[in-house]
């Protein structure tokens, strides 16, 4: 075994000598997966807003409805979904299959959603008849998110039915992360870049758009996000299937057929997972900030660089997440999975709120400054910190939720239990993406072709001042909020090892019961006859 090898297995804590235990190849092939799904995630969940309001010139209050609503309907199919997920008993599994069948119509309906319109003899949003336009991107984002639940829900359930050691799922959780993120991050640096190029003489010195050249910027804008889009889909299809090809279930139930009623009455037992959710919800507008970099970016700092900020904004958080998502196993082992979350949420939350007012009274309230963008980009560092620590330990302690639920009702319920992460992200994008459009409206941007008039004027100084705010003030609160249900958190790592030994000692018992008498029993996706086991 040569030294990248073994440094492999250091890392993922797994044994070279257990052929039928999880391989470093089949942990990376999963996070590479992951890596795929989020460039597609990205696109949709920060762009797709900025493409329907700068794109398609659809009014900011009407596309916050579309994200606030349909974000909130797919957050709901999720149990659904997780239930599914629970009945599916194939040859690959029960949550592989989705990871590759559910990646095509993914793909083409994010396609769709970005669609020049014109092409269907739609109009611009803001047209009279604009409405067939917002009905028509509305229905096609709908089909998306349903499509991209069927993959989201099955792929982290996936985890939970790779390993059941909570360190190497910790471990294997914390790369998978760490590529979305990077995943994300790719998209975060392209998409900025490329929004508005080859807009040429229909920008001034500002990088705005000239009045009375709108329509003629949204249309380039389209041809733009066709093409990235395009790119973005070749590039992750392919992920998708190593994912799929490489990883293997190895425990889950397969002779469980639980109903959604039966699913939802086992969340109800199960306390840990409830607090973790009511967390999440209450947490769903902490990354209000990365919703909103393109409409900051525009109207906040156009004299200062203008919409290609935005790749700042959003990298901005980058390395504050990315060094607590490599500190996280030596966090939780010194303070535990529970402490690291509060104690980094509640510093974030005073951090954003803090910045808000050096922001707020730097220079007499005036925005379009160096001073201000500095500010306001440190404290989105330290945003990035809670951030990253909440992307793998939440996901972890869902996975130590299910054997909680195992060892309390005899049931495991992956699908249900990574059906309530999935709810909670989606919550997040909902708030996050639906504020953001509010937040314009809010602010009187209520449609892109009106800040040219509004730039230099008292109302256009309020806009920005709004838009700062919204972005720092309400992400903070929603971090400290987060982190109160975690004071009532306490099932601990010692307490997680504790119940999969008193599982497995139940498993042992009940294989010696059957085997004496002859009989079989299923325990995992081992099925044990006569007292010999047969894979």
């Amino acid at each position: 075994m040569n030294k990248i090898s073994q440094l492999l297995h250091k890392v993922f804590m797994t044994d070279p000598n257990d052929k039928e235990g999880m391989q470093p190849a089949e942990a990376i092939s999963y996070s590479i997966c992951g890596f795929g799904q989020n460039l597609i995630s990205a696109i949709v969940s920060s762009y797709l807003t900025y493409y329907l309001t700068n794109g398609l010139l659809i009014a900011s209050a009407a596309v916050g409805y579309i994200m606030l609503g349909t974000r909130i309907y797919d957050a709901l199919n999720d149990p659904i979904m997780g239930t599914i997920v629970d009945h599916t008993h194939t040859r690959w599994g029960k949550s592989r299959p989705y990871v590759l069948f559910a990646s095509i119509p993914i793909a083409i309906l994010t396609l769709m959603c970005f669609l020049p319109y014109e092409l269907w003899g739609l109009p611009f949003g803001n047209a009279a008849d604009g409405y067939k336009t917002i009905a028509t991107v509305t229905v096609f984002y709908v089909l998306w998110s349903m499509a991209y639940t069927a993959v989201d829900v099955p792929y982290w359930s996936l985890a939970t039915s790779m390993t059941s050691n909570t360190f190497q799922r910790g471990t294997m959780l914390t790369i998978a992360r760490l590529l979305c993120t990077a995943g994300s991050g790719v998209v975060s640096i392209i998409v900025p870049q490329l929004s508005n190029y080859w807009l040429g003489d229909l920008q001034d010195e500002s990088g705005n758009i000239i009045k009375g050249f709108e329509e003629e910027a949204a249309k380039i804008l389209q041809k733009n996000y066709i093409w990235m889009v395009l790119v973005i889909i070749i590039v992750a299809l392919p992920m998708f299937y190593l994912g799929f090809k490489k990883s293997k279930e190895r425990f889950y139930d397969p002779t469980q057929t639980l109903t959604l009623k039966e699913n939802l009455s086992l969340l109800f037992k199960n306390k840990p997972l409830l607090l973790i959710v009511l967390a999440g919800i209450l947490g769903g507008g902490k990354t209000l900030y990365l919703y909103s970099t393109m409409y900051v970016a525009q109207y906040c700092f156009p004299g200062v660089g203008g919409v290609s900020w935005a790749t700042l904004f959003t990298m901005a958080a980058v390395p504050g997440g990315l060094v607590a998502s490599v500190l996280v196993p030596w966090f939780t082992k010194k303070w535990g999975k529970r402490n690291t979350y509060i104690v980094s949420h509640i510093f974030g939350g005073i951090v954003l709120i803090a910045a808000f007012f050096l922001c707020r009274y730097v220079k007499g309230g005036e925005i379009d400054n160096l001073t201000v963008l500095w500010i306001y980009v440190i404290a989105l560092v330290f945003a990035g910190i809670p951030q990253g620590f909440a992307n793998i330990i939440t996901y972890a302690q869902i996975a130590d939720c299910i054997e909680y639920m195992e060892w309390k009702t005899g049931k495991r319920g992956e699908g249900i239990c990574f059906a309530m992460q999935t709810f909670i992200n989606k919550v997040g994008i909902a708030l996050g993406a639906a504020f953001s459009c509010f937040g314009l409206a809010w602010a009187g941007i209520e449609d892109a072709t009106l800040w040219g008039s509004m730039q230099g004027t008292d109302a256009g100084l309020y806009a920005q001042q709004f838009l700062i705010g919204i972005t720092l003030i309400l992400p903070g609160a929603s971090m400290i909020l987060s982190a109160i249900p975690y004071f009532f958190y306490n099932f601990n790592e010692e307490d997680q090892e504790r119940v999969v030994a008193e599982i497995a000692e139940r498993k042992a018992a009940a294989m010696a019961a059957q085997g004496a008498d002859g009989g079989s029993v299923d325990v995992g996706n081992i099925d044990v006859v006569g007292g010999e086991s047969k894979d």
